[in-house]
């Protein structure tokens, strides 16, 4: 993005903390603590991918891509009248946070971009549409007492996310891995469902919601992201 000539360490520039900042709502737990690390912590170098893709750490940090990107926090994308823009957050990890924002169309973002649309699933509730496709989405209660927990499944864009009531976050879940998990709860061995993760969305009615909250519980034994109530 040319920010600056990137000389690191630095802040983030008025334009990176209006590509970024609209992904962590300020009204929600889970997110405003994310949103105050982009305060406080500053640019101290480049991502694994270059130019577009930051670490954030405390000044006298040094970059660390040494293992893999940690998990996605949140994302979204941003519909500009320089193109599509597509913005993320990653976990932080170890004093660590790396941020992506990436113009699909392979263009410089300007100072003055104009946004025509935004969408991200930070800020979904159970009841709501799919905020990407404005579809209706299949919803499977994971937890039932307070605070709940729901996961989302959009038939139409073949993804997967999680609501968890008590910090207010959406996370989003790889399709793969809960697909994976179904296929080893329901015993699932013909390699033709087995390889095709999209088995997942092709036919809602294949898997009871008991059948993909199983499905959760074990992935979530694995990649920890609430506490089960069951």
């Amino acid at each position: 993005m040319g920010e600056q000539n990137d000389i690191f360490p630095r802040p983030l520039t008025r334009k990176e903390w209006l590509l970024i900042e609209w992904l962590l709502p300020d009204d929600r737990a889970g997110y405003k603590k994310y949103r105050s690390l982009l305060q406080t912590l500053q640019i101290i170098g480049y991502g694994r991918w270059g130019e577009g893709d930051y670490i954030l750490g405390e000044p006298d940090d040094i970059p660390d891509t040494t293992g893999p990107m940690e998990r996605i926090f949140a994302s979204g994308m941003i519909e500009s009248e320089d193109g599509t823009i597509t913005v993320s957050v990653h976990e932080y990890v170890a004093g660590q946070l790396e941020i992506q924002m990436t113009n699909l169309e392979g263009k410089n973002i300007s100072d003055d971009f104009t946004i025509v649309k935004k969408s991200t699933y930070s800020y979904w509730k159970p009841g709501v549409d799919c905020p990407f496709c404005s579809k209706p989405v299949r919803e499977v209660t994971i937890n039932i007492a307070q605070p709940t927990a729901v996961l989302a499944l959009c038939y139409n864009d073949n993804r997967v996310w999680l609501y968890d009531e008590s910090d207010g976050v959406n996370h989003p879940i790889p399709a793969t891995n809960l697909h994976n998990e179904l296929m080893l709860y329901k015993h699932i061995k013909d390699p033709v469902k087995v390889l095709n993760w999209k088995n997942l969305f092709n036919n809602p009615k294949d898997f009871t919601d008991q059948d993909i909250r199983q499905a959760y519980i074990n992935y979530n034994k694995v990649w920890h992201r609430i506490s089960i109530q069951t």
